[in-house]
Order: structure tokens, then sequence, then C-alpha cells
């Protein structure tokens, strides 16, 4: 079998989907299927073309044995929603005129969102006689509704009318979390739907093998300091405040330190939210390559999870999730719904404070730092609950079964 993956986002970007799509094709082709990906020119995530991929528009190499097709992207520095349309649109309209030159697939997977590319993802699964899969990783437009991103009414009912069009010319729909996947099925009951989650590389995050690097001591920290670790997109839908709010009620700690590693939308008015409050606990940090990151995750004490209180999240789980837990690292979560059932409720991995409430959070936080025991106690759950369910290779085998 043939299976074409589209997706906007690819390594070497660093990111969820970028990590999760790339891990998925590695399994996958393991195991004999024949896999491809047609992504854009690198920009993520400081929306600029990588220097090594400057010379062309289209590009064709081989990362981890998956032959990858790359077409042009049109690229702005600016959050104008114009902008932001021109760069999705510019990749709909490359990706197709790229990709039906690939010649046929059994399938043909969609990442969504960006939900634009199900223009180009249902014109390919014609052109190179594939049946698609449309995967679901976060229910847009409803998710730019609800967070106010986008307020346009007219521009909605097109997004939704969209939506309803790549469901409808699917042959499977698959989606990250149980939530979606529900969301999915109660207004689409007729649509073949199948639960596809995030997970994790357990030996690769594996905290016997990683050895620790010199993290603390080259950003300043003591052995005796508690870091708290946020990592991944500095957006509107974490809703951060949460955190630098906890830390100016914490001040009088001053081992407790807070790090935010990562960029996006919120990270200036973050900052200047930090310099409000004279935040001296707070650091911000820049993103770093994926091979990094075990180490960094095994430097740190306790991960912090946070999202916005709202309806549409309690099907959500954050993709950062799955690693720290398998490092053994507990969880802070603010996430109401299927991630505090999951790593909170069954598996006893961390603690639940109530999304958006600072206080409820500074308080959780002084739970931590006075039970160093327990802290060990929830890392072990944690590594033990995500081999159990999420290891990234079952998963690539349930699904292949699936296919």
């Amino acid at each position: 079998m043939r299976l074409l993956i589209l997706t906007q986002y690819y390594p070497p970007e660093i990111g969820a989907p970028q990590n999760r799509l790339h891990e998925l094709a590695i399994r996958l082709k393991a195991t004999g299927l024949e896999v491809e990906v047609l992504t854009a020119l690198p920009n993520y995530p400081g929306r600029e073309i990588h220097a090594n991929y400057k010379n062309g528009r289209n590009r064709e190499e081989v990362i981890d044995g998956i032959s990858v097709h790359r077409s042009g992207i049109y690229v702005s520095r600016s959050n104008g929603i114009v902008k932001r349309l021109l760069n999705y649109f510019s990749f709909v309209w490359t990706s197709y005129h790229r990709g039906k030159k690939l010649g046929e697939f059994d399938f043909l997977m969609v990442e969504s969102p960006p939900l634009f590319l199900g223009y180009s993802a249902i014109r390919l699964s014609k052109k190179l006689k594939a049946r698609l899969i449309f995967n679901v990783s976060d229910l847009w437009p409803e998710s730019a509704e609800k967070l106010g991103i986008v307020t346009n009414k007219y521009l909605l009912k097109l997004a939704y009318q969209l939506e309803a069009k790549c469901y409808k010319h699917a042959y499977l729909v698959t989606g990250q979390t149980q939530g979606i996947v529900d969301d999915i099925a109660s207004r689409f009951p007729s649509k073949r739907i199948y639960y596809l989650p995030n997970g994790v590389d357990t030996s690769f995050y594996d905290p016997q093998k990683v050895i620790v690097g010199d993290f603390r001591e080259r950003n300043g920290f003591k052995t005796t300091d508690l870091l708290i670790f946020y990592g991944g997109i500095l957006g509107h839908a974490q809703g951060l405040e949460v955190v630098l709010n906890a830390a100016n009620i914490l001040k009088d700690q001053h081992h407790v330190h807070f790090i935010l590693q990562g960029t996006g939308p919120e990270q200036e008015r973050l900052l200047s939210l930090k310099e409000s409050l004279d935040l001296k606990q707070v650091h911000f940090f820049t993103p770093v390559e994926k091979k990094e990151m075990p180490s960094i995750i095994k430097s740190i004490d306790v991960a912090i999870i946070p999202l916005k209180k709202l309806l549409l999240f309690e099907g959500a789980i954050p993709s950062k999730v799955y690693e720290a837990l398998a490092m053994k690292k507990p969880l802070l979560l603010g996430v109401n719904g299927e991630a505090k059932r999951h790593f909170i409720d069954k598996a006893k991995g961390g603690l639940y404070y109530e999304p958006e409430n600072h206080e409820d959070l500074a308080r959780q936080i002084m739970v931590l730092v006075e039970n160093q025991e327990e802290r060990c106690v929830m890392g072990e759950n944690a590594r033990n609950y995500v081999s159990l369910y999420f290891d990234r290779d079952k998963i690539a085998k349930d699904f292949l079964a699936q296919l």
C-alpha cells in the first residue's frame, strides 16, 4: 500500500504536528507501508524560509527514510488576516500542482488545521486515485470562533461549510483525541471515524537513558531550585498569563522558577506582563531542536500544561503532556475533561488546577514544593501510564490494521 501525507508543517521545523506526523510516518514505513510526504518549504516558527531551502521553490529530500516533496509557500511576519490567508492558500495552490505529479496512492492523509488544505486534499485524492483520510488535530473553525480569533459571521459560515465538505469527501476521518472524535460523530453520525491519538516515543524519552546536560548551570539555576516548565507555542489558547500571575503570588518563594520555552503570537504581551509585574523568577527561552528536549525535561522538576477555560478544550490533550510524563515529570494540569481523566484521575501523574485560576495554580504549586516524595511517585505513575496507553509503536500498529 502507498500512503501520501499532506501537511503544511513538517521537519526540520520543530513543533507538535511536525513531530507527530513524522513519527507516525517512520513507524508505518517500518511495517512495510510505502509512505511519502507532501509539505511546504520549512518556515516555522520564524515565518521565514529556512536558509537551506531558499534556492528553489520545490525540493526533494529523504528524512529518516521518508521521501519528502516540498512546494512553495508565501511567508510573512505579519499577523494580519490577509497575510495569514495568503500563507494558507498559497500552499493549497502549490501543493496541488506539486502533488498531482507524484503518481497514484492508495491513501492520502491530510492534516487539519489548516482546514483550507482540504481544498487541495479533495482534488488531489481524486487526481491520485487515493482514498482521503482527513486527520483532525484541532476542531477548526470551532476553536477559532470560540477563542475570538475569527469573528466575521460570513467567513465562519464558509469555514463550517468547508469543514462539512472535507468530512463528506473523506473515506475515513481520524481524530487526535476522543473528544474530537465524539464531537465529529455527534454532528456527522454517518461518517466513519477513527481515534488516532498522539503519543510518545518511550525509547527516546526515557529517563533511564537520557543524560542530564548543563541546562541548569548554563541558565544560572541552582540544584535546589524548583523548575516549573512550559514548552510550546505562546498562543491564545494556552492562556499563559495564568503562569505569570501565579508567579506573582509566589514571589517570596525565591527557589521556585517558571520557564516558558517557545514562541508565538502572545509572546510580546507576556513579556510586557512580566516586566510590569517585575517577575524575576519567570524566564523566556527560545525553542530548541527535538534532540535537546529529553535532556531539558530531565533537568526540570514539574511540567505545567495550561489551556483556557472553554468547553471546547475539554476534549483536548496538548501534545507536550506525553513527553513530560514519559520522562517521569509530574504535571500541573490546567485542562478539564479528557486530559484530566487520563493523567490526573487515572494515572495519578500530577495535580489539577482550575483553568485560568492563578490562585488555585499557586496553591497546587505549593503542594508540590512541600512534597518532594509525592512528586517522585507521580512521576513513576506518569511513565507507567503513557507506556501502557500512548506508546507510538502501538498506535502506528493499530492504525495500519485499520487501513
